[in-house]
């Protein structure tokens, strides 16, 4: 499975993130939204799909579980994009 995941807005600290973002899946594209305790690349993170795209996910043949344990997997090794003018070190906390 092809999954690449774009942030669109992370807001809080290192301690705790909301996530904001979208993923595609074979040109597919889907919206996600997370909670980050650590930052990126840190120790946890708990992704969440709506119920329509998890729909849109199984009709699509997706095993929903799957897509969500690979969407926290990348987002938790780094394995995205981030808005130009984001870096992974602006909501760290010093």
């Amino acid at each position: 499975m092809d999954l690449k995941v774009h942030i669109n807005n992370i807001h809080g600290s290192q301690m705790a993130a909301k996530i904001t973002g979208k993923f595609t899946i074979d040109e597919n594209e889907f919206r996600f939204t997370a909670i980050a305790f650590g930052r990126i690349g840190g120790q946890n993170i708990g992704a969440k799909l709506s119920q329509i795209t998890e729909k849109e996910l199984e009709k699509l043949g997706y095993n929903v579980d799957e897509v969500i344990d690979l969407l926290q997997r990348n987002l938790l090794q780094g394995d995205l994009t981030l808005p130009e003018g984001l870096t992974k070190e602006s909501f760290v906390d010093d």
